[in-house]
């Protein structure tokens, strides 16, 4: 059994991370999240310290790690806003705990390069959080492509609208310099996905860039991608039996919808235990998308055109 402790408990995702830790037979003892609404250390981990302040829990974790191999903070999961991701990584190091980041795992590809070094140095360990890699339907997708002519190129049309209200672009997650923009920060797991399926980038355009919408065009070396992702409801084209948007997560293969609405339950669960075993995903794993989402971040939008995706024509016939 390890130790573990969490930082950002109080967020939308460390349900799943706790869930995961105890789910793998480990223990929580320290958490960290300036909210404190963390009732939910009730039911999983009733002994874990929480703390508000990052000085008080690094002062907990370091007392930890003087007390012994039994107490120690073995591994630290990190579910804290994208910002702070690189500081808890560090954090983890300096005690050494190997950590296990949700993504993006940094902001920056230069992050990347000293946290490499810093591994070096601790002889520690940054593991990312890609759940889509284990999901069953894009496994056989992989599988799939990987057993066809290589030499051919596949059309793609990804589209994900997840309508959020007003409160969203109010956070962090609305904060370009904390979170990175929309595209980094819900569009980072599919470019993830698709360069994993689809090989590398070989030429990317941002086409609108928006606070609450963008999409573009990317050439992997087996597709041609078209994208686009939203958080306004009025571009979704599902409604709830209230009439309310809903999410809309399409990913069309010249023509064919992959199905993978279902099957995400207990793939945080699956992707610690493969973790836990050394089978997890590093910072090579993650190095093309963190590239991808910092470029797309840097780009200048240049408008629809001829490989722009079918919302954005659609949208700009209408204005």
């Amino acid at each position: 059994m390890s130790n573990f402790a969490i930082t950002g408990v109080a967020g939308y995702i460390a349900p799943r991370h706790l869930e995961a830790i105890v789910g793998t037979g480990n223990t929580v003892v320290a958490a960290l999240d300036p909210h404190d609404s963390v009732g939910i250390l009730d039911s999983c981990c009733p002994g874990a310290r929480f703390f508000p302040e990052p000085e008080r829990f690094d002062r907990h974790i370091e007392k930890l790690r003087r007390s012994g191999e039994e107490r120690r903070v073995h591994w630290m999961s990190i579910c804290s806003p994208n910002y702070l991701h690189d500081a808890h990584i560090r954090m983890a190091f300096r005690i050494g705990a190997d950590a296990i980041c949700e993504k993006p795992l940094v902001l920056n590809p230069w992050n990347l390069d000293a946290l490499e070094e810093l591994e070096d140095e601790s002889g520690c360990r940054v593991w990312s959080v890609l759940q889509l890699r284990l999901h069953p339907s894009i496994i056989a997708l992989k599988e799939r492509i990987d057993g066809e002519n290589p030499g051919a190129k596949y059309e793609i049309d990804l589209t994900y609208i997840t309508p959020r209200g007003p409160w969203y672009l109010s956070s962090w997650k609305g904060n370009t310099e904390r979170s990175g923009g929309l595209a980094t920060n819900i569009g980072v797991h599919f470019y993830d996905m698709l360069i994993w399926l689809f090989g590398n980038v070989v030429r990317c355009e941002v086409h609108v860039s928006e606070p609450g919408r963008c999409g573009g065009f990317l050439e992997l070396e087996r597709a041609m991608v078209r994208w686009f992702l939203s958080i306004d409801g009025e571009d979704s084209p599902v409604r709830g039996e209230d009439q309310r948007p809903r999410t809309y997560r399409s990913i069309r293969i010249n023509g064919w919808e992959l199905e993978f609405t279902e099957g995400f339950t207990g793939l945080h669960t699956e992707l610690y235990r493969r973790t836990l075993a050394g089978c997890g995903f590093g910072i090579q794993d993650v190095k093309p998308s963190i590239q991808l989402i910092h470029d797309i971040r840097e780009s200048t939008p240049t408008g629809t055109g001829k490989n722009s995706h079918a919302y954005l024509l659609e949208r700009e016939h209408h204005v």
